[in-house]
Order: structure tokens, then C-alpha cells, then sequence
């Protein structure tokens, strides 16, 4: 009846000015008809730009009445204690040899190093880098769950607390890990898992047309091209089972029971919101669990503070520039930075640029250094021309929501696929980092400025991304709650992920009809054989 009156009244309605309030309205409603009392949600959550979009999706379910458990190092960086948002279980785990925040300013000279050499070097010494870099992250996943299970006082506490059900980043396994030790419903906010995109752990992903990690190739591929990835695939694959898996073989020995492996528990997640938009990611396989929810952190801009506003306004009909690294690089190496700086000096736009560090010898009078900046509202402000961007998720999906064409600087991990993206779709240049100039910086912002065919791009990407029913962040927020109520959703996991890989990939089949189609041939010639020698040898005895 609810759906027939949308359809008589509600829709008709909503084509003039009141259904702009009304249909925002009966979808909240529509979404609420199947509510759930306030649960209890534990939460195991990724630090760094991971949490920055978390928060999001908790400030959603706290305002819904929902009570929120974090499980926080007391050396995170950005997760801190929240008592306003939700209650925090503090552990104290050994602190992980190599793993600091110095760390990424290493990763990013290394980077920069890598861009400069041949295309199989890089390649070969990337994989190594990668295995390095996944071992240090793994490491300090493995002694933050370790600290957890090995002290039984916490553990009893968490399982006597009935939490409805677990929500995580599984990038690394630790809130995995525990959700499966107190067997919990279990929900991801996700994008990464072990070593790669997400959809590698349970959708088909053929490597023809479903570009690998770190592959810098599209989804339309050449055969040389289709040949690099089928190279990664198998690489990453390695790096799974030979370099990730064996790091917590040891800890599920001891705390789960014999035959418990990490794969099949990062399956077993009821949920997959994926931080995913087919508007910015290439189309491809996919299961009934998984929800995309890419872009869910993007909202409608808010003003800006009077002084950067008066800023903003001084550039005229020039516009401004937007230049951010993200939540992990504050700045780059100074012969990096001097020629960026002369850059936005020659140009008439004003740029508000997120830099600490020492200052730019070079610095124009046209540019304001900020140490930290209002991404989402600069990136909605009028007078924005162009956005230049490491390539980060979060900030690709803002730059998609307001129609900003994007200058993009990749410095790690996937910054260069997503990238790569948007600049398929027609919506951003790419310029690499380690040989950046002067020139070929300044020739990248003019064009983008000034060829109107980027600015249309992301508009019409920013007409498509908004163009739906319900909103990513509520489309999470729906399927959380969804989980609770049914207490769990089994009914949407698939057979496969209990097949081994032979059985998946029909090897046994394949051999059965290979038996088969021998005994077909082989038993008749055999038969004949004998039928004629028992012929023979009856005419010999006539």
C-alpha cells in the first residue's frame, strides 16, 4: 500500500518545488519502516584516513540511538577518545619495530625513487616493496589483536557487553580476527582487504577486464596489457598466502578452534559496504552482499570562516586552487615543493594550499599556506577551478560530488589507480611527482582550467553519482541495521566461498570428463580387441 501511494500521489507530487522536502522525507521513512530498537555496535575501526570516514558512518548510527564501543591503541593517531560519540577500549600493544608516522615520509622518497626507473625494475622492485610494506602493517594489526585475545579479562568483558554485531575496516584482519572470536554478525566498511580491492576475496575478478592493484591500467586492456596483469594477479596471490597468511597462522592456532584459517573468517562478513561508485571505479563482478557506498563522506558545502572566505572572494573571476596531500603527507621534498610553489605563482588564481613545512622560498603572493584546510567546503565553493590531489579516496569522491576537475599528484598505495580513473573518465591530468617541473606543472593546470571538457566531465559525474533513490550514507546505515534485525544475512553468501579452488574452478569437473571421454574410447577398443581374438582363436580351433 506504502509503494502504491508513492507511486499514485508521492511522485507526481515530488515533480514540483514541495518534493524536494517530501522526497528526502518518505525515503527516510521508507528506510525506517523496518527500524530497529537501539543496538550495540562494537567497532574496530582503521586509523589515518580510514577513520576519518568511519566517523562519519558513527555520528549516523549515534544520532540513530545506537550505542558505539571503539576498539583503540593508545597510540593511534587520529582515533581518540570520544565519551560524546562513543565509548573507547583502550589496548596498550607492543609498539611494532619500523611503524610510526615517519614511516610515510620514507614511503614517499621511496616512491619517488621508483618513478624514475625503468618499467621492469619498477616492477620488481615494487612487488618487493609491497611485501616489506604489507609485513609492517600486518605486524602491528597482529600485535594489537594479539594483546586483545591473549588477555582473557578483556575478552570476557567484550563478550559479556552482547554487542549486536561488529563493524570494521578489514584492510587488516585484527577487528576480523575478533569478531570471529566472540562471534559476533560481522559488517565492513571496505575497500582493501590483504592485498588488494576487496572484490578479490569474493567476486569473480577475471583479469582481463579487472584491472590488479597498483596495475596502472584500465579495464580495457591490450594483450601485453592483459599479460602485466595476469603477472600481477599471480603476484598478488604469492603475497596472500606466502607472505600475509603464515603472520597470524601462530595466533589462530591458539586461540581458534583446529582448521580455522584467515581467509574463510574475512569471508564470512554478513556485509560488504563498499567504498565504491561504478561512476569512478570500472564496472565488474560482484556479489549480493556487497553495498556500494561510494562517496557516502560527501555532504553540501558549508561557508567558509570570514578570513578565508575574504581570501576566496579577492581572486575575482580568476577562481581559486585547492591543493591537499591528505590526512599522512603534510609536504613534499623541497625541490618538489619550489616548483609547484613557482607554478601557482605564475597563474592569476589565488590557491589555498594544506602545507607544513619550510616554506617555499618562491612563494607567490597569490597563495595562502594553511596547515589545515576545509576540503569539502573549499571543493564546493563557486569560485573553485581546480582541485590538485594526491589521488586519496575520500578526497577523489568529494572532488566527483561538487563537479571539481582534479590535478593529481599519486605519491602511494592506490593513488595511482584512482587517479587513473578519473583521469579514463576524462576528469583529471596526471602528473608524476618525481619528475614534476615547473612547466609541465603549470601546462597541467592551465589545461584543466581552461579546456572546458574537464569541468563538464565532472559535472555530468557529479549529476550520476547524486542521481539515486536513497543516499550512500543511509544505504549504509540501512544495511547495518538490516544485519541487526535478522542477526546477521547468511542468506546472501554464496556457496563458492566454501568450495576449494579446485572445486571453484571446476578442475575436478574437467578431470571427470577428461576420464570419461578416455573410457569412451578406450573401453570399446579394448572390447573390440577382445571380441576379435576370441573370434580369431574360435576359427583356429574350427
Amino acid at each position: 500500500m506504502l509503494l502504491l501511494m508513492y507511486s499514485e500521489f508521492i511522485v507526481p507530487f515530488a515533480m514540483g518545488a514541495p518534493g524536494k522536502v517530501l522526497l528526502p522525507l518518505l525515503c527516510a521513512l521508507l528506510l525506517g519502516a523496518g527500524g530497529v530498537h537501539a543496538g550495540k555496535i562494537l567497532v574496530f575501526p582503521e586509523d589515518g584516513s580510514h577513520w576519518v570516514n568511519m566517523q562519519v558512518i558513527l555520528r549516523e548510527l549515534g544520532s540513530r540511538g545506537h550505542a558505539l564501543t571503539v576498539v583503540r591503541s593508545v597510540r593511534s593517531w587520529y582515533i581518540k577518545e570520544n565519551p560524546a560519540l562513543y565509548t573507547s577500549v583502550s589496548v596498550d600493544p607492543p609498539a611494532p619495530e619500523g611503524f610510526s608516522a615517519d614511516m610515510f615520509n620514507a614511503l614517499l622518497q621511496r616512491s619517488l625513487q621508483l618513478q624514475r626507473m625503468s618499467s621492469l625494475r619498477y616492477f620488481f622492485e615494487q612487488q618487493s616493496d609491497i611485501v616489506h610494506t604489507l609485513q609492517l602493517f600486518h605486524g602491528s594489526a597482529l600485535q594489537m589483536i594479539s594483546t586483545i585475545l591473549d588477555d582473557a579479562e578483556l575478552t570476557d568483558r567484550l563478550r559479556e557487553e552482547h554487542f549486536d554485531l561488529m563493524l570494521t575496516d578489514p584492510a587488516f584482519p585484527a577487528g576480523v580476527l575478533l569478531a570471529n572470536y566472540l562471534e559476533l554478525p560481522l559488517v565492513y566498511n571496505v575497500r582493501w582487504l590483504n592485498t588488494g580491492d576487496a572484490h578479490m576475496a569474493i567476486a569473480p575478478s577475471p583479469p582481463s577486464f579487472v584491472p590488479m592493484y597498483n596495475s596502472l591500467l584500465p579495464d580495457q586492456m591490450g594483450l601485453w596489457e592483459r599479460a602485466r596483469n595476469l603477472v600481477r594477479y599471480m603476484s598478488s596471490m604469492i603475497q596472500e598466502h606466502y607472505a600475509i597468511l603464515p603472520i597470524y597462522s601462530e595466533l589462530i592456532e591458539r586461540h581458534f578452534p583446529p582448521g580455522a584459517d584467515l581467509l574463510s573468517m574475512q569471508r564470512r562478513a554478513d556485509i560488504w559496504l563498499m567504498r565504491v561508485d561504478f561512476i569512478f571505479d570500472f564496472p565488474r563482478p560482484t556479489m549480493p552482499n556487497m553495498v556500494y557506498i561510494g562517496g557516502f563522506q560527501c555532504r553540501l558545502s558549508k561557508p567558509l570562516p570570514d578570513d578565508l572566505e575574504a581570501f576566496v572572494q579577492s581572486s575575482g573571476d580568476h577562481g581559486i586552487i585547492v591543493m591537499s596531500l591528505g590526512a599522512m603527507i603534510a609536504s613534499l621534498p623541497k625541490d618538489i615543493s619550489e616548483a609547484i610553489a613557482m607554478a601557482f605563482a605564475e597563474l592569476p588564481q589565488k590557491v589555498v594550499w594544506r602545507y607544513i613545512g619550510e616554506r617555499p622560498s618562491n612563494l607567490g603572493s597569490n597563495t595562502l599556506l594553511v596547515n589545515w584546510l576545509p576540503q569539502n567546503d573549499l571543493l564546493g565553493h563557486p569560485k573553485t577551478r581546480a582541485f590538485v590531489a594526491h589521488g586519496g579516496t575520500n578526497g577523489m569522491y568529494e572532488a566527483i560530488y561538487h563537479g571539481v576537475p582534479v590535478v593529481g599528484l599519486p605519491l602511494l598505495f592506490d593513488q595511482y589507480d584512482n587517479l587513473l580513473r578519473l583521469q579514463v573518465r576524462g576528469g583529471a591530468r596526471v602528473v608524476k611527482a618525481a619528475t614534476l617541473t615547473t612547466a609541465t606543472f603549470k601546462e597541467a593546470l592551465e589545461d584543466v582550467i581552461k579546456n572546458s571538457s574537464y569541468r563538464e566531465t565532472m559535472h555530468k559525474l557529479s549529476r550520476l553519482h547524486k542521481d539515486r533513490l536513497v543516499s550512500p550514507l543511509d544505504t549504509a546505515t540501512f544495511w547495518i541495521e538490516y544485519v541487526m534485525r535478522n542477526k546477521g544475512a547468511a542468506h546472501l553468501r554464496p556457496e563458492s566461498w566454501d568450495m576449494p579452488w579446485y572445486t571453484y574452478h571446476s578442475v575436478d569437473v574437467v578431470l571427470l570428463l577428461l576420464v570419461l571421454a578416455c573410457l569412451s574410447v578406450v573401453v570399446p577398443v579394448i572390447a573390440c580387441r577382445l571380441l576379435g581374438r576370441a573370434i580369431l582363436k574360435k576359427s583356429k580351433v574350427e
